[in-house]
């Protein structure tokens, strides 16, 4: 089912919602009551009305307004104008930003400079500005279109959006198949709004993710990076990861990954186990208000892949340390073609699967130094997660890290004392012995210099 342009315009009253002002944040209703009072129009919109009339707390407040960028920026002098693909104005009260859209208008029929598609029809410039019933239709899905108007504490609903949100469903605005074009994103963002506000996406919606997901390939992968990190990141993560694999997403965001699970089967699949208990832990983590970093989980994503490369490089003939670099390095290079993954995570990301072998095999001269790396807590995470979901040889030394947490300085310089010395591979040791027989052979006897007797 699609909306017609032609809407019929519903307004419900203050005693008809469960809004009230004291809901909205204090720097919302400043930035709403300075608008209003320049003479502008100024309305709450999208997730902050959508969350609060299903008595959620909203993580931000988004203001829509008929002054323009300039204008805006000329009322709050604490604003900054961001974007070029849709200009947008950020208000800012220490950590704290309000955005503010100026509404926006149609595309169809106009030839302004200021907007633009390519030849898949993805939307590449949206600076054309427009009515609030304009800008109503021009939004993604209908819960999402829902105008709170701070002059009268009523709520402007142009698209049935708060009889979707009653029947809780997510429809979107306009043609299905033209929007997804506009946006291949909203194939994302209808997975995560399904995932978040346990919604079901309508039909036609619902299938064409499935004709039209390859359209995902052409969006920058800066852009996917983020909205990775909103999918997983954001209190339902779990849920995402689910809802991705079923409409298949995940795959064009990690393919590799996602072969090692159908390699080895969802019942036996290790990577399924991590990191389906990862995203478990994030969305507790974050239930309870606690931090969460997105290197970690990324970490968690790849370490399988990785783990398969590093396999590979000792199979031809790497040494374990030197395969794991090279391993660090393919995977997290393959990865940026789909997702990219900014430098200060990917950084961090190697240093958790690098810390797994210190954390592994402690020996008395290095432990402290482990015990004291900046790294430190990720890894000891990682590997208590790694165990938690099958590898049950590693909990006699995650107990091990876990105790000398809790010691004195004395007594864990005695617990690393009781350490013995780094375990030489055989093929070390072998390497090292060749090289001795050879010192003391030359001592006797020189080694022939024909081709065929040098030893490389």
């Amino acid at each position: 089912m699609t909306i017609n342009k032609t809407i019929k315009k519903t307004i419900i009253r203050q005693n008809e919602h469960s809004i009230a002002r004291d809901d909205i944040s204090k720097n919302a209703l400043k930035v709403l009551y300075r608008l209003k009072d320049a003479g502008y129009q100024a309305y709450l919109v999208g997730g902050g009305v959508r969350d609060l009339l299903l008595g959620k707390k909203p993580k931000d407040f988004d203001v829509a307004t008929d002054a323009h960028p300039d204008e805006i920026k000329a009322l709050f002098r604490n604003c900054r104008l961001i974007g070029r693909r849709f200009r947008l104005a950020h208000i800012l009260f220490g950590r704290d930003v309000i955005e503010v859209a100026t509404f926006r208008g149609p595309h169809e029929g106009g030839t302004s400079p200021h907007a633009g598609k390519n030849e898949e029809g993805r939307i590449i410039r949206d600076n054309v500005y427009g009515s609030l019933e304009e800008d109503a239709i021009r939004r993604d899905f209908t819960v999402n279109a829902l105008y709170y108007n701070i002059r009268d504490d009523s709520i402007v609903d142009f698209t049935g959006g708060m009889q979707d949100l009653h029947n809780k469903v997510l429809r979107m605005i306009g043609d299905v198949s033209t929007r997804y074009r506009e946006d291949p994103v909203r194939m994302l963002r209808a997975v995560r709004f399904a995932a978040k506000l346990d919604f079901t996406i309508e039909p036609e919606a619902h299938q064409l993710i499935f004709e039209l997901k390859e359209l995902l390939d052409g969006i920058p992968v800066a852009r996917l990076f983020d909205e990775t990190v909103k999918l997983f990141q954001g209190g339902y993560g779990l849920n995402c990861f689910r809802l991705l694999r079923r409409y298949q997403l995940f795959e064009l965001l990690f393919p590799l990954t996602e072969a090692l699970i159908k390699e080895t089967g969802e019942q036996n699949s290790a990577t399924l186990k991590l990191v389906e208990q990862a995203l478990i832990n994030t969305d507790e983590r974050i239930a309870q208000g606690k931090s969460v970093n997105p290197a970690f989980f990324m970490a968690v994503l790849l370490w399988y892949p990785m783990q398969d490369y590093k396999n590979r490089f000792i199979e031809r003939g790497q040494h374990e340390v030197e395969a794991l670099i090279s391993a660090s390095r393919e995977v997290i290079t393959r990865q940026q073609a789909h997702t990219s993954i900014p430098k200060r995570f990917s950084m961090m990301m190697r240093d958790i699967w690098h810390m797994q072998s210190q954390l592994q095999h402690p020996t008395k001269k290095r432990a402290l130094r482990t015990l004291t790396n900046k790294r430190f807590r990720a890894g000891y995470d990682f590997l208590l997660l790694r165990e938690s979901v099958g590898e049950h040889e590693l909990k006699a030394i995650c107990d091990w890290w876990t105790d000398i947490q809790t010691r004195s300085p004395e007594e864990q310089e005695q617990m690393c004392s009781e350490l013995g010395g780094p375990k030489r591979r055989r093929g070390a040791d072998k390497s090292r012995r060749r090289k001795k027989r050879k010192a003391v052979k030359l001592t006797v006897e020189p080694v022939s210099s024909q081709p065929g007797n040098t030893q490389a």
